[in-house]
């Protein structure tokens, strides 16, 4: 979550994880869903960047967009896993 301080890299990662796991119905805790939403972040901002979408960096709402579309892949591919 570039552009985003420690303090609200967690708070927006905390969110879009918690927003990801009510849509996906995952039972997830309050520190998996900060770590969802953070690593959601970086995946999402990954995968998009391969296809020429660049969120503003610091923007607290496109970090968090970003977040929930990487949480959401992540529990996707843990239930495709298992």
């Amino acid at each position: 979550m570039q552009g985003l301080g420690w303090i609200a890299a967690i708070i927006v990662g905390g969110l879009a994880g918690w927003i990801a796991s009510n849509i996906m119905k995952a039972d997830t805790g309050l520190l998996l869903n900060i770590i969802l939403g953070i690593v959601g972040a970086v995946v999402a901002n990954a995968l998009l960047g391969v296809f020429g979408v660049h969120f503003a960096a610091g923007s607290w709402l496109a970090q968090g967009f970003a977040g929930l579309i990487g949480a959401v892949i992540l529990i996707w591919l843990k239930r495709a896993i298992s």
